[in-house]
């Protein structure tokens, strides 16, 4: 018993200590990420959850030794840690290039004339979009860190902003076309095809992206001759 409540202490502690300093991140890098929001309108809260995430609250390697707050890729000058990440003179310099990096790259540019400095859900879900990380939850991840820790307060909404919402009819919309979609690709994968005079399962495999062995597995056939009229699945 005695173990099991000094243990839930250190986690607490734990858990105490890391919020600490995330906050105290959050007071260190709040005014140039709003400094950055009034020039490009990126939500400061999306620049500082981004960096809060990749940098562990500036407590990662790449973060104290190479000043890289956002994960970013490419060589570095550090002879203290051996990284496959870009070292920055200054975290400031980390902060700044990231801000560049959405505007050099179509598939993040979009976002700047898509959405408001305001509507960090949709930033996220954008940037995630755009391949900015490999995990799929990434998006839910940032926007977490938004919620808890109330980062929304430094983009400077107005009292009567109200967030963008995908209205249930759109969803419900979406689902039936995918289930369209789905059902189109079986009918697809099973249509028929009646064989012409001069064409061989060879020839009508190579068009299709598949195999004369395969398709003789799929039509149950003994031997690759086939004549004109006869019909098979593809």
């Amino acid at each position: 018993m005695k173990k099991t409540f000094t243990l839930f202490i250190l986690l607490l502690t734990c858990f105490f200590v890391k919020a600490q300093n995330t906050e105290d991140y959050i007071a260190e890098h709040v005014d140039y990420a709003q400094k950055l929001m009034r020039i490009h309108q990126v939500p400061a809260s999306i620049i500082l959850a981004v960096a809060i995430h990749e940098s562990a609250a500036g407590k990662s390697k790449i973060a104290r030794f190479l000043n890289n707050h956002f994960g970013v890729k490419g060589p570095n000058n550090s002879s203290e840690i051996k990284s496959s990440y870009r070292d920055y003179p200054t975290v400031d310099s980390s902060y700044n290039h990231f801000v560049s990096f959405l505007h050099s790259r179509s598939y993040f540019n979009v976002l700047f004339s898509k959405y408001d400095q305001y509507d960090y859900k949709n930033w996220a879900r954008g940037i995630q979009r755009g391949g900015y990380a490999s995990s799929r939850t990434w998006a839910t991840q940032v926007i977490g860190l938004i919620k808890k820790y109330e980062l929304y307060q430094y983009d400077n909404r107005p009292d009567d902003y109200i967030e963008t919402v995908i209205p249930a009819a759109n969803v419900v919309a979406k689902s039936r076309s995918s289930r369209t979609k789905s059902r189109l690709s079986i009918a697809k994968k099973s249509k028929t095809y009646t064989i012409k005079p001069g064409e061989n399962l060879n020839k009508i495999a190579e068009r299709n992206g598949t195999t004369a062995a395969a398709l003789m597995q799929k039509n149950g056939l003994k031997s690759a001759i086939v004549q004109p009229g006869q019909r098979i699945k593809l």
